[in-house]
Parts: structure tokens; C-alpha cells; sequence
């Protein structure tokens, strides 16, 4: 698996270290805000699971990431296929981080990393990232990577109850604009 660095992250593979951190960002009703349900510490374990066995089949997915001087988890970042039954196909950047490490740009640091690593090494045509309406942070990394709105792309989540939760927006970037 491909180890990722910046001037101040690591995203790495994931380790049984980092389970506790994770399920403690998965069970902070702030860090979930936009996700939905808080994740029990199975649920949490499985997820990081998957992410394992996803890497390991496609060569790419959610890495871990830590402060390289700290060598703290912090959070994840990576690219995931777009789920079976969203209106849209493709490959999808994310990431999510403590609340600790909120306020950095942690995030535009790791998904920018993310993004050249998605074009240059996978060579990736495009690349999207979607998003609840209210979540405004999330929204800003992607402007600030390069991404732009598509709102031919926004829909409802159908696996969500009508709430804040269920409006959706869908933003792209293609390999050719960042040339």
C-alpha cells in the first residue's frame, strides 16, 4: 500500500493503534454531525476493516492519517468508488478528522495529496466529492481544492429521513484541470 506524505501528515495504513481514536471520532456527535448515526466501537472496528480489505483489493481507498511530528491519528483521507444506487458513478475523495485537528487544514492539506495521487499514480479522469447541504466546512475544502459544484449532480440521499441530512450536493474536479 502507497504511504501519502505531506510537509506536516502521513496517510498511511491503517493500525490496531488507531481503532481507539477512530471510534472515539466515531461516537463525537460534532465529528458525526453530517454523517449520521454515532458508530458503535464494532461498527467503528468493522469500518476500518473494510477500508483494509478495499485497499488491498483495488489499490486505493481511505488511508489513516497522523501528524508527522506527533505521529497522532487524526483522521482519514482518501478515495472510495461511489456507492451502488447514487444517481451518479465514479470515484469519490473524502475525508474526516477529529475535532482536535479541526481548524489546521489538515483536511485541504490530505484531500490536495489525495487528489494528485488520484490523477497522477491511478490516473483518474475525475474525481467527486459529495456532501450534505449544511455542511459548510466540507464544502470549502472542496472549493479550495479545486472543486466546483455541479448542481445537476445535487439530489436526496434516499437512505436518509426527510431532515438536514437528506439534501445532498455534488462537486467535481477533472484530471485535465489541474494540467
Amino acid at each position: 500500500m502507497v504511504e501519502l506524505r505531506t510537509d506536516r501528515l502521513v496517510l498511511r495504513r491503517w493500525r490496531d493503534s488507531d481503532l481507539e481514536p477512530w471510534a472515539a471520532m466515531n461516537a463525537d456527535p460534532e465529528v458525526r454531525e453530517h454523517l449520521g448515526d454515532l458508530l458503535t466501537r464494532e461498527q467503528s472496528d468493522a469500518s476500518v476493516a473494510r477500508f483494509q480489505a478495499d485497499f488491498d483489493r483495488r489499490g486505493y481507498g481511505w488511508w489513516a492519517v497522523e501528524e508527522r511530528v506527533t505521529g497522532d491519528f487524526v483522521g482519514f483521507a482518501g478515495l472510495d468508488e461511489v456507492d451502488d444506487g447514487m444517481p451518479f458513478t465514479g470515484v469519490e475523495i473524502g475525508w474526516r478528522l477529529a475535532r482536535s485537528a479541526w481548524g489546521r487544514g489538515y483536511a485541504t492539506e490530505a484531500a490536495l495529496t489525495v487528489l494528485t495521487h488520484g490523477f497522477d499514480t491511478l490516473g483518474l479522469p475525475e474525481i467527486l466529492a459529495v456532501t450534505t447541504a449544511t455542511n459548510l466546512r466540507s464544502q470549502a475544502v472542496m472549493r479550495r481544492i479545486g472543486m466546483t459544484r455541479d448542481p445537476a449532480g445535487d439530489f436526496d440521499d434516499p437512505a436518509e429521513p426527510e431532515g438536514p441530512l437528506r439534501p445532498n450536493m455534488l462537486y467535481r474536479i477533472a484530471r485535465t484541470a489541474r494540467i
